[in-house]
């Protein structure tokens, strides 16, 4: 029996978060106390500075996936082969670069880091920063593997693949905390299991998806074409960078390590649960692509925009308002009681990005109609902005101030004038799109009048307490949403595959090729 890709991978998707968030629960607590907090802001702070190389890639993933798609539309194998050739050169390209831009940084980390850092702290920080680099830039000619099973829908593999690196993280680096070897010793850790991972898709695309590459005459005609398209998903990129890097270095700056520890840990929730989103819309976009090179229906893709868009709302609606009422005694027993500025310094960052988040998917959309330049300049000049805001916020404030730059840009960017640009020029219905999520509003009365109840009547700091009432909160929100918010097709995703499974379990012999 064949196993759809698309459902499967994006329930994989969410059984590997699940998996990383159990495991985060007990693994980031053990990390906390065995390199303490002014370490542990050290290496994050060092991980922010080179993420910003990441940024060397200047989005042209993406483009693999537009242009892949159009030749696998025209069923044009040498095209293809070809577009294999030449992007595993530019990435190894982009990594030798990257290679290059970090050795300056790591030589240098004092203009880098300031005058708030020890001597011992500068070292340290150049090692990391050295070990991180080459890291990176061996991830870069990994990016036309991963490119190439997304394009070709192999979402199962993919997804078992990144569990794998979830479950197994833990077992490598701990054993190295415990031995005494701190941050330096957790990065060479993690770095050879993620060399160990682009193994794997290496040689899954060669052997099993029967990857080919053609070196011969290189396409500078295409070259340019994809430049000029990528060049925009590079400001984006840089955006990024600034949106949610940007606070730790500003805060490294002007208060040192532990201000870092503490807005890392919101950072940490955050990045959990942009994820959350991703996990579902990541595995449409090739069939967005499709359909923008097939037909370009905006009614079609204003259906997808939306079903994808409400799947996504149930799921974070849950988190956003489970972490209202819980998060504050979360962070406290989980990472610690000096922790705490955490909890307002997270809700900063996940209640403004929620809308975004939601509609996520509109980015591929933008993408394959070549319509994202609009974007592009927009977040550029709303991180610019959120930079000037951010610096002076953050020298009063501290991590609380930080974020609050990043909220008003995002809610001015994200929010208010991208939905208008989706509605008038990329041609997706908005008012259709509100209309729908909107009708949950009902579902959420209740759950929100009990988690109130909660936490006025609660002490929620007790384990015992957090876990069942936590239950309790989980459960009216489903109980609710299912009666009151979900429509049919979204109660199906639920009911068909616990009636599929019970299927399989019978017949057997599941194959997993598409």
């Amino acid at each position: 029996m064949k196993v759809n890709q698309l459902k499967v991978g994006a329930a994989l998707s969410y059984i590997s978060m699940v998996i990383g968030y159990v495991v985060s629960i007990v693994y980031t607590p053990i990390i906390l106390r065995l390199l303490g907090q002014s370490e542990y802001g050290l290496y994050n702070l060092v991980a922010s500075v080179v993420a910003y190389l990441g940024v060397l890639n200047f989005g042209f993933g993406s483009a693999y996936m537009r242009y892949y798609s159009r030749y696998r539309v025209q069923e044009n194998k040498n095209k293809i082969y070809k577009l294999n050739g030449m992007f595993l050169i530019i990435f190894s390209i982009m990594g030798l670069v990257a290679v290059v831009a970090g050795s300056i940084l790591a030589f240098n980390t004092e203009l880098v880091f300031g005058e708030e850092f020890t001597n011992t702290e500068l070292s340290r920080a150049k090692t990391l920063m050295v070990i991180l680099v080459a890291n990176l830039a061996i991830s870069f000619p990994n990016m036309v593997f991963s490119s190439y099973i997304t394009a070709n829908e192999k979402f199962v593999f993919q997804k078992l693949i990144q569990m794998l690196k979830v479950i197994v993280t833990p077992f490598i680096v701990l054993p190295v905390l415990i031995m005494g070897y701190g941050s330096i010793g957790m990065v060479v850790a993690t770095t050879f299991l993620n060399m160990f991972i682009e193994v794997i898709n290496a040689i899954y695309c060669i052997k099993k998806l029967r990857m080919k590459f053609s070196f011969s005459s290189f396409d500078f005609k295409l070259m340019k074409e994809m430049t000029v398209f990528s060049s925009f998903i590079f400001i984006n990129l840089v955006i990024d960078q600034i949106n949610w890097n940007v606070d730790k270095f500003i805060l490294g700056r002007f208060h040192g390590t532990t201000s870092v520890a503490i807005y890392g840990i919101a950072a940490q929730l955050n990045t959990y649960y942009l994820t959350l989103s991703t996990a579902i819309s990541s595995v449409f976009i090739p069939r967005v692509h499709t359909i923008v090179a097939s037909s370009d229906d905006n009614d079609e893709l204003t259906k997808l925009f939306t079903r994808i868009g409400r799947i996504q709302f149930i799921i974070l609606s849950l988190i956003l308002t489970g972490f209202i009422f819980l998060g504050r005694p979360f962070i406290n027993m989980w990472a610690g009681n000096n922790y705490s500025d955490s909890y307002l310094i997270t809700l900063l960052l996940i209640i403004p990005v929620t809308i975004p988040l939601i509609q996520n998917i509109g980015i591929e959309i933008q993408r394959a109609k070549n319509l994202h330049q609009f974007r592009s300049w927009v977040y550029f000049f709303i991180a610019l902005a959120n930079l000037g805001i951010t610096i002076p916020l953050a020298k009063i404030y501290g991590g609380i101030g930080a974020a609050m730059g990043t909220a008003i840009s995002l809610i001015i960017g994200n929010v208010v004038i991208m939905n208008i640009y989706y509605h008038l020029k990329v041609g997706l219905d908005m008012k259709f799109f509100w209309k729908q999520i909107f009708s949950f509003t009902p579902a959420l009365i209740a759950p929100v009048i009990v988690g109130g109840l909660i936490n006025y009547f609660f002490n929620l700091y007790r384990l015992f307490n957090f876990l069942g009432f936590g239950i309790i909160y989980i459960t009216v929100f489903s109980v609710s949403m299912w009666f009151i918010g979900m429509n049919q097709y979204e109660k199906g995703l639920i009911r068909k595959p616990i009636k599929r499974l019970f299927i399989k379990l019978a017949i057997g012999g599941i194959n997993y090729d598409r």
